[in-house]
């Protein structure tokens, strides 16, 4: 026994070793009985939550604090785990009893007694630089690096719809006369046409959907549902007359034009709806370019006759 009190002291003194570590890493130790709802908490976690060290906790009071889709999702998995018996992980966005917005992480197990769940226990843990840093990979991962538009990766997402963005209609736009300004007056003059382009299309667009550039000279516009029926084709119609007016930079005059081909969702999958728009691109180009059409009407908007075309195989052969 004589070795006991030397063994417990350097057990303390590594207990407190990681107990300080963790508050370094800003990680401490949760623990909620489900009986009553209880909360025990690390110095670590009151930290994370700038609340007091040592000050009584009501889980309601706490939940407050939960950005509205975070405590969903917090709701959802601890009553899946509850339920099935399973371990979790969320990252959940807080703002804190002081006011600041923060990002954890939340690793929880569930602890049964004789099969039933007594009590909920984990970690929790300050990923905000993390996700921040994650956030500004993944933007730049999804734009382009010279007009800031969202790039063709990001428009396939949305366009499939894997992403929360819903789609009623595609604008495929074509600029008419942009290779001669790279072969006239160099590519430097081409970039400046190409960031102006996307300003204009940005104002064009506002809120009404997304705005990609998908292509050395291509951008194409996702429309959101909720506009009205000849929304598509007033949207064309500016973004059309926008592209017509000059580039004024650095003493040039640089004159480009655009052609618009437009698709409407009708329950069509991504490739059908860009072979469509593709199509109607095909025919505003056909029709003598600095105009559009739209797939479903196939004529020229002002009323005059139908537009030549080519629809591509692949409108026709009904992709999904």
């Amino acid at each position: 026994m004589s070795g006991a009190g030397p063994v417990h002291r350097e057990a303390r003194r590594l207990a407190a070793l990681g107990a300080r570590a963790a508050a370094a890493a800003r990680i401490g130790v949760w623990e909620c009985r489900l009986a009553d709802e209880t909360l025990t908490w690390t110095d670590a976690v009151y930290d994370l939550f700038d609340v007091p060290r040592g000050a009584p906790l009501c889980r309601a009071r706490i939940l407050d604090l939960y950005r509205p889709d975070s405590l969903a999702a917090l709701e959802r998995v601890r009553g899946a785990a509850i339920a099935r018996g399973n371990d979790f992980t969320l990252e959940a966005e807080i703002v804190t009893a002081s006011g600041r917005n923060r990002w954890i992480r939340l690793n929880g197990s569930v602890d049964r007694s004789a099969g039933v769940p007594v009590r909920l226990f984990g970690l929790k843990r300050d990923v905000t630089e993390e996700k921040r840093e994650r956030d500004r990979l993944q933007e730049r991962a999804e734009r382009d690096a010279l007009t800031g538009l969202s790039n063709r990766a990001r428009f396939d997402l949305c366009l499939a719809g894997r992403t929360d963005i819903a789609v009623a209609a595609l604008l495929l736009v074509d600029l008419d006369g942009f290779k001669p300004i790279n072969d006239v007056h160099g590519h430097a003059a081409g970039d400046l046409c190409l960031v102006e382009v996307a300003d204009r299309l940005r104002r064009v667009c506002g809120p009404r959907g997304l705005v990609a550039r998908v292509g050395g000279d291509e951008f194409a516009l996702l429309l959101a549902p909720g506009l009205d029926g000849g929304a598509p084709e007033r949207i064309a119609a500016e973004i059309v007359a926008a592209l017509a007016e000059p580039v004024c930079r650095h003493g040039l005059v640089l004159r480009i034009g655009a052609s618009v081909g437009i698709a409407r969702q009708t329950g069509c999958g991504p490739a059908l709806l860009y072979a469509r728009a593709d199509a109607a691109l095909y025919a505003a180009k056909a029709a003598g370019r600095g105009t559009f059409r739209s797939f479903e009407r196939m004529v020229d908007p002002t009323g005059g006759g139908r537009a030549p075309r080519r629809v591509p195989p692949a409108a026709l052969l009904g992709l999904r």
